[in-house]
């Protein structure tokens, strides 16, 4: 068991000291660090070093800790005087853009590959959220305006509440047992008390923290990280969206005079940054490249749809009442990275047994 332990830190150790030099490296290249790190899971996996990962579950559990990290920093680490312009335009991108993508992304994997309306929407889902990874590690690295900065940042950080919503609707044998509108109010409900939630436990966070006298300079942070952590959790308890907890508590504590703040800020930016990490490492270790055949031309297609079609309809849309000219416009469209989170919302409808998963097909499952 010793052994074990002492192979595993050693491996883990490298990979994280790789992973840290790797991002001087992939700045100087123009690469995203993010893809070195999912290169470094692959190297070590059942393609390279031989360790075999398969667990959907576990990659599940795990990844929706490190999302929960991720949107967190993100959170903290906004300006409430750069957000709040573009708030609106950020929800209805996470809300609007989200469901126009999902639609026009579905329909064309209907229609090209014949997929059933369910597993073609349910594909559309899974790829239809921005990456709050990715776009926190990449466009903070890049001299942008600070408008369409902020409204990435902002779309990251909320569009994955609605879409693990819907992911998780799609993924479930009760789908189209009530009627659309019931669903649809249903979304709203958890996104609503889920905004709730996160402002509730932020405000008293605020309180709480501004008047605490904690006997250590290092208890601010974990206890600011902590109550973004209590946020989600709270959320789900409550059948509320967790994510959009999150943000909100983040935004809400980021945004106040609380002691210690650099260093609360540099605590979730340190953790924010093994959770990237892990993340990408967990993922390249779940691929098996041995089983990829068979999904080159539905990746293909899907991107294709994705990125000339599905982004830039949903930008289109989302950003008509707000005034955004035709080169922001084609930004926008261009920058809606993905990363990790579709690999992780993957992740749900397999460990439920939905087809389309590896070693099912359509329809192995009649009762879906």
């Amino acid at each position: 068991m010793t052994g074990n332990l002492d192979v595993a830190l050693l491996i883990g150790s490298a990979v994280l000291l790789v992973a840290v030099g790797a991002v001087r490296f992939s700045t100087r290249l123009g690469l995203p660090s993010l893809l070195v790190y999912l290169a470094l899971g692959v190297a070590i996996g059942e393609a390279g070093l031989g360790i075999r990962f398969d667990d959907a579950e576990l990659t599940r559990t795990l990844g929706f800790c490190a999302l929960i990290v991720i949107i967190a920093e993100g959170g903290l680490t906004a300006r409430w005087s750069t957000l709040r312009p573009v708030l609106a335009a950020a929800a209805t991108l996470a809300t609007v853009g989200v469901a126009v993508s999902i639609v026009v992304v579905g329909a064309v994997l209907h229609l090209v590959l014949g997929l059933d309306w369910r597993l073609a929407l349910l594909y559309g889902a899974v790829l239809s959220s921005t990456d709050a990874a990715a776009v926190f590690a990449t466009l903070r690295r890049l001299r942008l305006p600070r408008r369409l900065v902020a409204l990435l940042e902002a779309e990251s950080g909320m569009n994955d509440a609605p879409v693990v919503l819907l992911v998780v609707l799609l993924s479930t044998t009760g789908f189209g047992a009530h009627p659309w509108w019931q669903e649809g109010l249903l979304l709203a409900y958890e996104l609503a008390l889920g905004a709730a939630v996160g402002l509730l436990v932020g405000r008293a966070g605020r309180w709480l923290l501004g008047r605490a006298a904690l006997p250590a300079a290092g208890l601010y942070p974990i206890a600011a990280v902590g109550l973004t952590v209590l946020a989600y959790a709270a959320a789900a308890v409550v059948h509320a969206s967790g994510f959009l907890a999150v943000y909100v508590a983040g935004v809400v504590l980021g945004n106040a005079r609380l002691p210690h703040r650099q260093a609360i800020l540099g605590f979730a930016d340190g953790l924010a940054w093994l959770a990237q990490i892990g993340l990408f490492v967990l993922l390249g270790l779940l691929v098996s490249p041995s089983r990829l055949d068979d999904a080159v031309l539905p990746a293909v297609v899907a991107g294709v749809a994705l990125v000339f079609l599905a982004r830039p309809l949903s930008v289109l849309v989302s950003t008509l009442p707000f005034g955004f000219g035709v080169r922001e416009r084609l930004f926008l469209s261009w920058a809606g990275l993905r990363g990790a989170v579709p690999i992780v919302l993957a992740t749900i409808p397999l460990s439920a047994g939905a087809p389309g998963r590896p070693g099912c097909s359509t329809r192995c499952s009649s009762s879906w």
